[in-house]
């Protein structure tokens, strides 16, 4: 399975930060926003990846994220010349997925638990998959409503009067006849193709299945202010108390055995002095030492 990131848009609703930088190139407490996406495929499993962006946004990406070796995986890139909807990412990256299957994540979704990704990814071979995150105001998200047999039975946008309290988070699995679907989308009234078109005519074929993140996961959208303080505030939070880093991209590649203990050293030693170094330098010497 292929993976692909979206990190377009103009992050409007961060200005003046996003002047600067994208929304996804700001910091989510020690990393840039765009290391928890790239994680959360890394830990799935998948280790070939488009970055869809911005003409003036590519290049910063490239520069922080080279083409992926580091890490033991490749990365590619590609151009969304307009912003048209997250469904036109299946136009831009038609090239990339070339008849696989693909899971598609938003840039500035972060998701934190054990949600099981690598054996959902595994077992992955028809339709299309999304997840139920439960939320206690569903009304203000996209909403799917859920069978018995896990199967999707409807799905509305910020419904007033909604048929569960499932949100659906920027993460979705697709088999290849997503291209095909996407390029038939008429545009919305906001002039965009809509992801949530796509898993209707999934829907519409029996072919939408849903998983449920339970107790324990936590699944943050970083795309206010606000949100994005909590999200910096959380991730902080567990890292402190457990000591451990979340999407640490070079633990991770060493864990998931994409990169060996060699390759790891000298990654390490060519970074400046930091927090971050110094976490890698312990989990080597953890790694080597053993329980």
């Amino acid at each position: 399975m292929k993976g692909i990131v979206l990190a377009g848009g103009a992050g409007s609703r961060l200005d003046p930060i996003t002047r600067v930088a994208s929304k996804q190139l700001q910091p989510v407490y020690d990393k840039p926003m765009i290391y928890y996406p790239l994680a959360t495929l890394m830990e799935s499993g998948i280790t070939e990846i488009l970055l869809i962006s911005t003409p003036d946004d590519i290049p910063r990406f490239q520069s922080l994220l080279d083409d992926g070796t580091q890490w033991g995986v490749s990365i590619s890139y590609a151009i969304q010349e307009v912003a048209g909807g997250i469904a036109q990412a299946f136009l831009v990256g038609s090239d990339f997925i070339d008849g696989d299957n693909v899971a598609l994540i938003l840039g500035d979704n972060i998701f934190y638990g054990n949600i099981g990704l690598d054996a959902t990814v595994r077992s992955f071979s028809l339709g299309a998959l999304i997840f139920g995150y439960p939320v206690g105001d569903p009304e203000r998200y996209g909403v799917v409503e859920v069978g018995d047999n896990g199967r999707a039975l409807s799905l509305e946008e910020k419904p007033q009067r909604p048929r569960s309290n499932l949100a659906v988070p920027g993460f979705y699995i697709y088999d290849d006849q997503v291209v095909g679907i996407a390029s038939e989308l008429k545009p919305s009234d906001r002039g965009e193709l809509e992801i949530t078109d796509v898993n209707n005519v999934y829907l519409d074929r029996g072919q939408l299945q849903v998983v449920r993140l339970g107790r324990g996961v936590a699944w943050l959208d970083s795309g206010t202010h606000d949100s994005l303080l909590d999200a910096a505030n959380f991730i902080a939070t567990i890292e402190h108390r457990q000591g451990l880093k979340i999407a640490c991209l070079e633990e991770i590649a060493l864990q998931r055995g994409y990169v060996d203990s060699a390759h790891m050293e000298r990654l390490i030693a060519v970074m400046p002095s930091s927090a971050y170094r110094d976490y890698l330098e312990r989990a080597m010497s953890d790694a080597h030492t053993g329980p």
